[in-house]
């Protein structure tokens, strides 16, 4: 049985020899399948219409490796936990359910992105050491989900297994995947992280990598300061400290303001709200960026200097 690994983790595990800039704390691992995905979203290499090199997801390299050796060298790179990414194709469940048995001994917590199934397997998910589920609803807007998407779920079965997560794990164990930067505007990215969090659910936001190969080959990425402020109404609105009608909008629906002055927002919002969010232990690094460029999400924490200079720069 094969599985990939991103290249990142395959280095931290010692399977390939390379430099790294930022290092893993997390092992990310993705089910290998020779074929394409049965979805077709736009933005993925994987997707049943991308003529994409199949061993990449986002920017990033997953070359593919026996398990029983993954299994064995994973210890080797001092992780977290496991995050084991999925592409949907027949026999998903069952490949998943082998997968977590494997790596079940070694004791570490494993999150699961996957596409909606139902309670039965999420309850089997638990019962091998599974604590986090990332629903890939990926598109913000109810408006633009189906035309980028193209998906076997539709934008109310993305929220219905979301619910179904949080009642099987709890609280603040679904995590709900937003990339920025697919035409929604900013007024639907806030409405969508509201929902979610009216729910129970958590919110991690990605940067919309342009891959070639896939249908928005082409299409730009969110610029930094765009990306910055939703991140910054996005805590916000965790927090409880506003909801999307209390920030200001342009008259095509984008931030303007947030209804706080400057010296609320520095006194406000801490350095690690432009750090990647998802599950304990999850830095993710140089996922949606090239190492040369500012990140849009920090592996680690920047200082708190850095936030006065993004509130200048958005304000």
């Amino acid at each position: 049985m094969l599985i990939r690994v991103s290249y990142g983790t395959a280095i931290a595990m010692g399977l390939i020899k390379a430099k790294m800039l930022a290092r893993p704390t997390t092992a990310y691992l993705m089910t290998h399948y020779d074929g394409r995905c049965r979805n077709n979203c736009a933005f993925c290499p994987q997707a049943r219409g991308s003529r994409a090199d199949l061993s990449r997801l986002s920017r990033v390299t997953w070359p593919a490796f026996e398990v029983e050796r993954v299994v064995q060298k994973l210890p080797d790179g001092n992780f977290a936990r496991i995050c084991l990414q999925t592409v949907d194709y027949p026999g998903l469940v069952d490949d998943v359910l082998e997968l977590l048995e494997l790596l079940r001994p070694l004791g570490l917590p494993v999150s699961v992105s996957i596409t909606p199934v139902n309670r039965e397997t999420l309850e089997e998910f638990k019962a091998l050491g599974v604590d986090y589920i990332g629903v890939g609803l990926d598109v913000a807007s109810e408006r633009l989900y189906p035309e980028i998407k193209d998906s076997l779920y539709s934008w109310d079965d993305m929220w219905r297994f979301t619910g179904d997560v949080i009642d099987v794990f709890g609280d603040g164990r679904a995590l709900v995947h937003i990339i920025i930067g697919l035409g929604e505007t900013d007024r639907e990215v806030l409405e969508t992280i509201e929902r979610a969090y009216s729910m129970g659910a958590e919110v991690s936001l990605f940067a919309f990598t342009p891959i070639k190969g896939t249908r928005l080959e082409n299409a730009r990425p969110p610029s930094l300061k765009r990306y910055r402020r939703i991140q910054v109404a996005h805590y916000l609105i965790k927090e409880g400290v506003a909801k999307t009608e209390d920030f200001e909008f342009d008259e095509n629906d984008f931030l303007a303001g947030f209804g706080l002055s400057k010296e609320e927002l520095v006194n406000i919002i801490p350095s690690e709200v432009f750090t990647t969010h998802g599950c304990p232990g999850c830095n993710r690094p140089y996922y949606n960026e090239r190492p040369k460029k500012e990140p849009y999400n920090f592996p680690v924490r920047p200082e708190k200097e850095y936030v006065k200079r993004v509130l200048d720069s958005i304000l």
